[in-house]
């Protein structure tokens, strides 16, 4: 697997073929490939049951980084029920407190500067899913803690209310 310059995942038909032969319920449907016509042209010929594969396209070096954020963020795989989900009523609601109102107030706006909310609504979907499979994660890390957001949320276990940490030694 290799990594472009944004980031994006992509593979060649030969790794993908190896990465068969150790688990061949693999699911590659969901690969980037950058000689995919070469394996699907394989699995039409064989007349296999496996899915088709995904082309790889690389985007130019000088490619807007916020057009492809855009771009990846409108193909986040969560349901609906999330995609639509208010996120600042939900963590508004969330708060016990006026102090816990404020802190949420401020951290939503610097969210919704940076175009972070659906970000937000996935990490939620996130969060739900580990809870309902029984998936165990970390206390939290880094400064992503400062944020009460993500504490709300569940994303961590660190009420940076209680220790006075600043929202902006997470978004800076």
């Amino acid at each position: 697997m290799k990594y472009d310059n944004f980031g994006q995942a992509y593979t060649t038909t030969d790794e993908l073929c190896e990465l068969l032969y150790r688990d061949p319920g693999l699911d590659v449907s969901k690969f980037l490939v950058k000689d995919w016509d070469r394996y699907n042209a394989s699995v039409k010929l064989t007349y296999s049951d496996l899915p088709q594969v995904k082309e790889y396209h690389p985007l130019p070096p000088d490619y807007d980084v916020d057009a492809f954020h855009q771009m990846q963020q409108e193909s986040w795989h969560m349901p609906d029920e999330y995609r639509q989900l208010d996120i600042a009523k939900y963590l508004l609601d969330l708060c016990k407190t006026e102090p816990e109102l404020q802190r949420v107030g401020e951290e939503l706006l610097l969210y919704q500067e940076r175009d972070l909310f659906n970000l937000l609504r996935y990490l939620k979907y996130f969060v739900d899913t580990m809870r309902v499979n029984n998936v165990l994660w970390g206390v939290g890390r880094g400064s992503s803690v400062a944020s009460y957001v993500l504490y709300l949320l569940g994303v961590h276990k660190i009420n940076s209310m209680y220790y006075d940490l600043s929202i902006d030694e997470f978004l800076k």
